[in-house]
């Protein structure tokens, strides 16, 4: 099998493509033929040893993946040879083949394409236990997405609109604004022009958004949480950003307002029943036309260096995804 190795993690640039030992799955795992991994945020950072969990050298990075079950270990029961199946496994995308464990394997329905498969889980799953879980989203609320163009971006629209929420979309230029129309937004505003408060404001009535979806950070925070309405949930995904904010608690005070964290990993393993309920909704809106993963770029697997230098120039919109075959 071939592999992107990391074993010095300086940034994209040190990573390197090798023809490694194809591994044999051990008990409880499967093993992958990939045909397609996306990008995302987190595989950027672990390669440059800035994100929170720093795996023993060398790894091989690529956190979500699509592909079709090649062998199975011991004590797996519901996955079998041939199955066409989705994982998020923290590790290992970015090659020809992976190890996963099985628990972390989604089977997919018929109609599933893989390279959807793979810009599925990780930015889904994220955006469903933020909205539905976390922030109790119901119908008729306004949700405010930042970064909207984004990969969780894209799909907190979709999942809100699903939901039956009112979206306010927020991006960095007009044209991901644009884009964001496109896949239903109510409102956009364009946040590397306009005042985002005075937009809130106008846009709202003045009473503000109920629901926040930050995977942003940085110095968009205070301002949008002084324009949090009554009762509002401020959804801390990320801090795409770079900055981390502090935000003034008199704010949650005075609004009657909460700022809610979102882990969807630790979920999803702290809570499997949930986090599989949450999925087969997930897939059921996927198959109803709902939500579809928005796309940005295909490469080949080998041009992985290519998509990280696409990713850090800010232009993507939607997901950069890998393909092999």
């Amino acid at each position: 099998m071939h592999a992107w190795i990391c074993d010095n993690p300086i940034g994209p640039e040190a990573l390197t493509w090798k023809d490694v030992p194809t591994p044999e799955p051990k008990p409880g795992e499967v093993r992958i033929a990939i045909r397609a991994a996306s990008l995302n945020f987190p595989d950027l950072l672990i390669v440059q040893n800035k994100y929170q969990m720093k795996p023993p050298l060398p790894f091989v990075p690529g956190s979500e993946l699509s592909g079709t079950v090649d062998a199975i270990g011991d004590g797996v029961k519901h996955l079998k040879v041939g199955d066409a199946v989705a994982a998020f496994g923290g590790m290992g995308g970015f090659a020809t083949h992976a190890c996963i464990d099985a628990r972390l394997v989604m089977p997919l329905p018929p109609g599933f394409a893989f390279e959807d498969a793979a810009a599925f889980i990780c930015t889904y799953g994220t955006t469903h236990h933020a909205l539905i879980d976390r922030a109790q989203l119901k119908a008729g609320e306004t949700v405010l997405v930042l970064g909207a163009a984004g990969g969780v971006g894209t799909a907190a629209i979709q999942i809100a609109k699903a939901a039956g929420a009112r979206v306010i979309a927020a991006a960095s230029s007009d044209e991901k604004c644009a884009t964001c129309k496109s896949l239903g937004a109510d409102e956009t505003i364009n946040y590397g022009k306009a005042n985002i408060r005075d937009e809130l404001k106008t846009l709202t009535g003045g009473k503000g958004p109920d629901v926040v979806y930050d995977p942003v950070g940085g110095d968009l925070a205070e301002p949008v949480f002084r324009s949090i309405a009554w009762r509002g949930r401020y959804l801390v995904i990320g801090f795409a950003q770079g900055a981390i904010p502090s935000l003034p608690l008199n704010l949650a005070l005075l609004k009657g307002a909460s700022v809610v964290g979102v882990f969807w990993g630790e979920f999803a393993k702290r809570e499997p029943q949930n986090n599989a309920k949450s999925l087969a909704e997930l897939a059921l809106w996927y198959a109803q036309g709902k939500i579809k993963p928005v796309i940005d770029s295909k490469l080949p697997m080998p041009q992985l260096k290519a998509a990280f230098e696409r990713m850090g120039s800010r232009q993507v919109v939607g997901k950069l995804v890998m393909t092999n075959g």
